[in-house]
């Protein structure tokens, strides 16, 4: 699809974007603009008018009223509402892909499978909008009930990076909106494309129900109208995906008002692969892990940690695929890579590459610029590393994949553990043992450990986020749901005595 045609199929059909709280309610009073950048051409999309402070504060100010009137609205209800917003993205799912793919960079079928886990988490919040439970105490007090209920806590931010264009916005917004919150979205400045186009489906959706502002969009950069997201007292809650250098900030700003704050920051995620792993196996879930959007994930396999005796098996499989990798055009359905994101990030992977050489890595594949293809094209790398390295304990948001090897099994998860982030780790082996130790106290710290499955493409029926200083959060499935309530426990006295708990008598009687 011509990206003209494209973007008017998704209802992008001029530059007067900025701030929206609903159906024909699009705010263009600011001449401060952002461009969405095509990374495979370096050519411009589209450019997007950055919200203003006077289109802030009447985002915000229809979220605060919107929210009133969306609280009361039985969850059963409100999830109804959310189905139809599934519904219509389900029928997009192509063109959105692609878009994603136009304006991220990462190849077409992730890009739909992308929009696929928004379809997924509606789903999801469907059925969730009739299990917002909470618990039943037994009270020590006789004639007393005891219980806790669940509260939408309020309008929640919601920011957003610019790897992941939809599919983190839904595990937010969708979840918070179904919990009876109102949204306000902050997405990357480098993909506002995908967020208006995110934005005119629930436009369209709320108009249907007759209900405003529950989805809301803020474009403009981090410092300016995302720092002024975070520091607004009218959110109690900041749902930030990022960097850890950022989310510190976030984190630190938001605390300072006592807000809440929900991280998904960076991952260093590792692979142990025993001696009796599947080889093959092993081989077909690093690929993915590794080159999957052009290793700029935060579930990106950046580490390998093999059992001495199968290493050099193992590096022969992983050449066998990494030599058949097709880079390219996103959009061509045959590209199996695509883009980075910038010059910048091009930059930091070729400084990580050299700091590796210079500290006894040996590059055994890749991590050459592909000036032929683009400006932001590369290979992807593969360095053995002989010595823990502080590199290693870095995140570079590249196609970068480091392998060492271990001697016994406690050293691989020392090894696994070493470095500051938490987020995804994994492990292929045929041993019971190993993989039983591997997910016991001792084994991985991290949010997600997964056994003979990678570290990434998590699904989206469990709650993702990880420990350490990829921040404690969590979004998406299982329980994810309460970090956007606030909790209520409730007693009830159905009698017609005043029992203390404790057992404490504070009647009015003399006391000898």
């Amino acid at each position: 699809m011509k990206i003209n045609n494209l973007l008017s199929h998704l209802g992008i059909q001029n530059t007067n974007y900025g701030s929206c709280f609903g159906k024909d309610c699009w705010i263009s009073t600011n001449n401060q603009h952002i461009s969405s950048i095509n990374p495979t051409t370096g050519e411009t999309i589209a450019t997007v008018e950055q919200t203003s402070n006077t289109s802030y504060k009447q985002v915000i100010g229809e979220a605060e009223k919107s929210f009133l009137k969306w609280r009361e609205k039985p969850a059963p209800l409100r999830g109804q509402l959310i189905r139809d917003v599934g519904n219509l993205v389900r029928e997009n799912i192509e063109p959105l892909g692609e878009l994603i793919a136009l304006e991220m960079g990462k190849i077409k079928r992730e890009g739909i499978g992308e929009v696929q886990e928004v379809v997924d988490i509606c789903e999801f919040a469907v059925g969730l909008s009739r299990q917002l439970y909470g618990l039943t105490m037994h009270s020590e007090r006789p004639g007393h009930r005891m219980y806790e209920q669940w509260h939408p806590i309020g309008p929640t931010g919601i920011i957003t990076a610019f790897n992941f264009p939809a599919a983190p916005w839904a595990w937010n917004a969708i979840i918070s909106a179904v919990c009876g919150n109102t949204v306000i979205w902050k997405p990357s400045e480098v993909t506002p494309l995908t967020a208006i186009a995110l934005q005119n489906i629930t436009n369209e959706i709320m108009s249907d129900h007759k209900e405003k502002a529950i989805f809301n969009l803020i474009t403009g950069t981090g410092s300016d109208i995302g720092s002024t997201l975070v520091n607004d007292k009218r959110i109690p809650l900041i749902s930030f995906t990022g960097s850890v250098k950022t989310g510190r900030i976030v984190s630190t700003q938001v605390a300072k008002r006592l807000g809440k704050s929900i991280l998904e920051l960076g991952g260093n995620n590792a692979i142990i692969v025993t001696k009796d792993a599947d080889l093959k196996l092993t081989s077909e879930a690093i690929l993915f892990g590794s080159i999957g959007t052009t290793g700029q994930r935060c579930t990106t396999t950046r580490r390998i940690i093999a059992h001495k005796s199968i290493i050099n098996e193992l590096i022969e499989t992983i050449l066998d695929k990494y030599k058949n990798i097709k880079i390219g055009d996103p959009l061509c359905n045959t590209t199996t890579m695509g883009p980075m994101i910038s010059q910048d990030s091009i930059n930091k992977m070729l400084q990580a590459i050299e700091t590796a050489k210079n500290n006894n890595g040996l590059v055994i594949y890749g991590g050459q610029q592909l000036l032929d293809l683009g400006p932001l094209f590369v290979e992807p790398v593969i360095i053995k590393m002989n010595d823990q390295i502080p590199l290693l304990y870095e995140e570079t948001f590249a196609p970068i994949l480091y392998i060492m090897e271990y001697n016994d099994f406690d050293e691989a998860i020392s090894l696994q553990n070493s470095v500051p982030q938490g987020l995804s780790s994994a492990i292929f082996t045929s041993n019971l043992y190993d993989a039983e130790t591997f997910l016991s106290t001792r084994g991985s710290d991290c949010g997600i450990a997964n056994v003979n499955v990678g570290t990434t493409g998590a699904e989206i029926g469990g709650a993702f986020g990880g420990e350490k200083e990829t921040g404690g959060g969590r979004e998406s499935g299982s329980d994810a749901w309460k970090g956007y309530m606030r909790r209520q426990t409730v007693t009830i006295n159905w009698t017609k005595k005043l029992p203390l708990s404790q057992g404490i008598d504070f009647s009015q009687k003399e006391i000898d």
